[in-house]
């Protein structure tokens, strides 16, 4: 994988994208040269329309990423791929549209983006058959040799057996007396050098994967392996890299004090992302006034009660603030104490079901992070009974509040809503990997995304 801006990215997901781009650009070109014949105008040099190239290439190919195109069932069913780039395109179409007539210009003609849009369809749908072929081969993943032979050792197969895992493990080593749980595993006892057995294999990475490692760290194989050039990683590093976050089962504090991330220099980075949060949120709320408005008259013909609900959330810090949100449940719906929304829930109302998959309950929202209460992008804000049970059953919940809550947030985007304490786990993992590794682009990545589980009514209930 690639390390941009302190996020993972695998390099199968930069090769198809930077083909993507090309093509994108390609095709753009091809759709001017094919207007101005028809026309009969002369069609210029390629640097004449290089802003309206790179323009058309960078929406198209935002587009794509909000909606899911590189994601890992992207990756791995054709399918799936050429029908979310049939919705990023279509977007992305509108959109320049939009862009086009807010500019008051004719930087994008309409019979052009109409050419341009109907030549990327075919050159991404190939690229995907072409390529996309390709990443699957062995060629294109790491080969990992993984020293130990238990249940984390097993835990790495099965993530190596995903169809869109990027590394593929070549052997396993025991290196303890215990009776391995990888029964294919040689000991370490039976390779005489170590290093030129990794040389062989022709390794690029190596995992220690140990479930004791008191006394039993391999430290003169792995300085050996690591002057040769070889990567060498831990579990956790590994587990956090490949899967975007922090695994609780095998981290400890020592590991989240001495490991990257929690940077110091992040001063800048949230001066910039509270300017975004105003700017943003004060558009926000002055362009779906007359939604919200329309919204609590509905909510107020659908059921008795109030169309806004006021609740205490736990903040920055764990300090409590409130949210203010359309209501879509029944006013008497926490009569016996607050409780996880369920799936079909019976408390929610005709309305609320629809203003919660569409996620127009979350618009008013906008009001505390225009306050500085909240941000559009952290961890999910929960409510202080459930976070003071949370923080007694999970291990490391309270540094969720090092970084503001969000709206939206990688949680969100990356696990469906959570409704039990196994839910609360896992989507725990992922807030610890955003407040580790938070940056700009992580924001920008994750409310691109947040358009997909819009879409798609992903984790909305």
């Amino acid at each position: 994988m690639i390390r941009l801006f302190k996020h993972y990215i695998p390099h199968a997901v930069i090769l198809l994208g930077l083909i993507d781009i090309a093509l994108l650009l390609v095709a753009a070109d091809f759709g001017w040269r094919l207007r101005a014949a028809q026309i009969g105008i002369d069609p210029g040099t390629v640097a004449s329309r290089a802003w309206q190239l790179s323009g058309y290439a960078g929406v198209i190919l935002l587009a794509m990423v909000a909606v899911g195109v590189y994601g890992s069932e992207a990756l791995r069913s054709m399918r799936f791929a050429t029908a979310r780039l049939l919705v990023a395109i279509s977007l992305g179409i509108i959109g320049l549209a939009v862009l086009d007539f807010v500019l008051g210009g004719h930087n994008f003609w309409r019979s052009v983006l109409a050419y341009a849009m109907g030549g990327s369809i075919i050159v991404l749908v190939m690229n995907r058959l072409v390529v996309g072929g390709l990443l699957g081969a062995s060629a294109f993943r790491r080969r990992v040799l993984v020293l130990g032979a238990g249940h984390r050792a097993e835990r790495l197969r099965n993530l190596s057996d995903r169809p869109e895992s990027g590394f593929a493990i070549v052997g396993y080593v025991a290196m303890t007396e215990s009776q391995p749980v990888i029964e294919e595993a040689i000991n370490r006892a039976g390779i005489n050098n170590l290093t030129r057995y990794v040389e062989n294999l022709g390794v690029s990475e190596v995992v220690l994967a140990l479930e004791e490692r008191r006394n039993s760290l391999p430290l003169a194989d792995l300085l050996r392996i690591k002057t040769t050039g070889v990567h060498v990683n831990d579990f956790s590093s590994f587990i956090e890299r490949e899967t975007g976050r922090i695994d609780l089962d095998t981290v400890n504090p020592s590991w989240l004090i001495f490991s990257d991330g929690f940077s110091s220099g992040r001063a800048i980075s949230s001066a910039a992302k509270r300017v975004f949060d105003i700017a943003a949120s004060s558009l926000l709320l002055i362009l779906t006034a007359p939604i919200i408005a329309l919204f609590a008259i509905l909510v107020k013909l659908d059921s008795k009660g109030p169309a806004f609900y006021r609740q205490s959330r736990v903040g920055l810090y764990g300090q409590p603030f409130d949210v203010v949100k359309l209501r879509s449940m029944r006013t008497d719906a926490e009569v016996g104490g607050a409780q996880f929304a369920q799936e079909n829930d019976p408390r929610v109302t005709r309305l609320g079901r629809f203003i919660r998959k569409v996620r127009i309950d979350e618009l008013p929202q906008a009001w505390a992070v225009l306050k500085g209460e909240m941000s559009f992008v952290g961890p999910r804000p929960e409510r202080p009974q459930f976070v003071a049970e949370l923080e007694q059953q999970l291990p490391f919940y309270a540094e969720r509040h090092m970084v503001k809550p969000g709206i939206t947030g990688w949680a969100q985007i990356n696990y469906p809503y959570g409704a039990n304490l196994e839910d609360s786990r896992h989507k725990l993992e992922f807030d610890l990997y955003y407040a580790k590794n938070y940056t700009p682009f992580l924001d920008l990545l994750i409310l691109l995304q947040t358009l997909r589980v819009i879409l798609w009514h992903e984790g909305a209930r």
